[in-house]
């Protein structure tokens, strides 16, 4: 995830195979649980109640050809959605109605809804869930406010290597994170260990690790998205969305339901939008009052779209442009490090974060950093070569494609550092040829984001 953002964007994005929850893991007794949510609203009215099955996971046992289904799949078909194989999902990568860059624009003009109900969704709780999140990962969390949101990673200890971008939220008296589907069974093992250790060395800081199992996600983006969702909410819903800005949060009630609905402004597509956590029950027939309230301005958009607006909108894409080797200095994510994190450090691999923060004059800096570029002539893929003039190569494409909006060939990648500065001007080898290209600030189109206004100083 590149540009700066405070939410998930929706996350991060997610890839590969992950395999299911690991429940027998997990049936030890600690002095954490993961467990699935009981929903916590009451049951919803008639409209919510015609809901169809909860989010499916595949058993640890099973094949991995065998992909797991979110609670909307009825509804993409229905729609005429195209399936493949993501994160362990059976997921809409196009619909009948659009093509994937009809989809694009549409979502840069009007809006569309993703469904990113593969995620998982976690809740922290107890006296040491500040403390511990902290440890994980470099944010300042003891600043955050409550219903406020930030972009952040997990961390690897002594390395700093990312393990997953996450999203992570303060509510009241709980923190809710949102990790890659493509990571699950890798983070999943993480939050187990890394618990483990946290309680035997501070058994007096519990904390309560709870899975959302079969909890809905969907992201509704685009600059009509604040009126559609407007149309959709109870009346006093309506007022706190009017003063919600990028990166808060807030609960809300859908009209003839009672089923209650984390709003989220945030997205991955650089354009307005929220991010909608929905109890199990009520995720199919939410989605499909939200369609049917602007049935000219809000349509199903799928993977293809998704991946076309996230790197015009300069946000990775776990698994390619970061991965486990990627510190977030290298990764151009410096600025989600805390400024109190910077000086007091306490956070897994700070030793080799905080050096590479430095300047190259004091032993700082990085050998690497993750750059954006316009090529000429054919599309650059993820792994093409990136080369000086002497055709020695500096770096290589993580991500890269036709730019719908721009009519240009956009990449993502990793380049030598003292060659990242914008208007650099590079080569890349795209099937054996050598194409002109340079180094390019991110996001590639200007955000959109609905955020608060700044006060100006006297």
């Amino acid at each position: 995830m590149a540009s700066k953002r405070a939410a998930t964007m929706l996350q991060p994005a997610a890839n590969g195979l992950g395999p299911p929850l690991l429940r027998s893991a997990w049936s030890q007794k600690l002095q954490y649980t993961a467990r699935a949510l009981s929903s916590q609203a009451s049951q919803p009215r008639k409209a919510a109640r015609q809901s169809p099955q909860q989010v499916r996971y595949a058993s640890t046992e099973t094949p991995k050809e065998q992909l797991g289904r979110t609670g909307l799949y009825e509804l993409h078909s229905k729609y005429g959605a195209k399936f493949v194989p993501f994160g362990g999902y059976s997921m809409p990568v196009q619909y009948s109605d659009l093509s994937i860059v009809d989809s694009h624009n549409w979502t840069r003009e009007k809006a569309s809804l993703f469904d990113v109900g593969h995620m998982v969704q976690h809740h922290f709780s107890g006296p040491g869930a500040e403390a511990f999140l902290e440890r994980i990962t470099p944010s300042s969390l003891s600043s955050l406010p409550d219903h406020q949101s930030i972009l952040s990673t997990l961390l690897h200890p002594n390395t700093g290597g990312i393990v997953d971008d996450t999203v992570i939220a303060r509510l009241p008296n709980k923190f809710y994170v949102v990790t890659n589907a493509g990571c699950r069974e890798k983070d999943m093992a993480y939050f187990k260990e890394q618990l483990e250790t946290w309680q035997s060395e501070r058994p007096d800081q519990a904390v309560e690790w709870t899975i959302l199992d079969g909890q809905g996600l969907i992201a509704l983006q685009g600059p009509l998205s604040s009126q559609i969702l407007a149309r959709v909410l109870e009346d006093k819903s309506v007022k706190d969305l009017e003063t919600l800005y990028f990166g808060q949060c807030v609960f809300a009630t859908i009209k003839g339901t009672d089923a209650e609905v984390l709003v989220s402004r945030a997205g991955y597509t650089g354009e307005d939008g929220f991010e909608i956590s929905i109890p199990s029950y009520a995720t199919e027939a939410i989605t499909q009052f939200l369609l049917d309230s602007a049935k000219d301005e809000l349509r199903f958009a799928g993977l293809g779209a998704r991946d076309t607006l996230r790197l015009e909108a300069g946000m990775c894409l776990y698994g390619h442009d970061l991965d486990d080797t990627t510190t977030p200095v290298e990764g151009a994510l410096s600025w989600i490090i805390g400024k109190d994190r910077r000086a007091k450090g306490g956070f897994y691999g700070d030793s080799v974060i905080l050096q590479q923060l430095k300047k190259k004059s004091e032993g700082g800096g990085v050998s690497r950093r993750r750059i954006g570029l316009v090529v000429e002539g054919s599309p650059a893929r993820e792994g093409a070569e990136i080369v000086d003039e002497a055709g020695e190569k500096i770096g290589n494409v993580t991500s890269g494609c036709p730019s719908p909006t721009l009519k240009k060939n956009i990449a993502m990648g990793y380049i030598k550092d003292g060659m990242h500065k914008a208007g650099t001007e590079v080569s890349v080898v795209v099937r054996g040829k050598k194409r002109k290209a340079v180094v390019t600030k991110m996001p590639f189109v200007p955000s959109k984001y609905f955020k608060q206004p700044t006060t100006a100083k006297a």
